[in-house]
């Protein structure tokens, strides 16, 4: 069974998003990437088994961008 998680984030432009859902496609070969520029809270959705959400928040944060789950 699949799980979906949905951060908010601070990513602008479609280039930073591409170069992410890059890198996490790295971590998490078997998910699903996407974001959502249009919305307000820049969100990012990832879907997948085989993921984890902590993770994904520090390779934003490394890479300079804030990530937090969205409520």
């Amino acid at each position: 069974m699949s799980v979906i998680e949905v951060f908010k984030t601070n990513v602008q432009t479609a280039g930073e998003a591409n170069k992410i859902v890059e890198l996490l496609l790295l971590h998490f070969p078997a998910s699903r990437i996407n974001f959502d520029l249009q919305d307000c809270d820049n969100v990012l959705r990832v879907e997948g088994k085989d993921f984890s959400s902590n993770k994904i928040m520090m390779l934003l944060k490394e890479k300079g961008f804030h990530c937090s789950i969205l409520d």
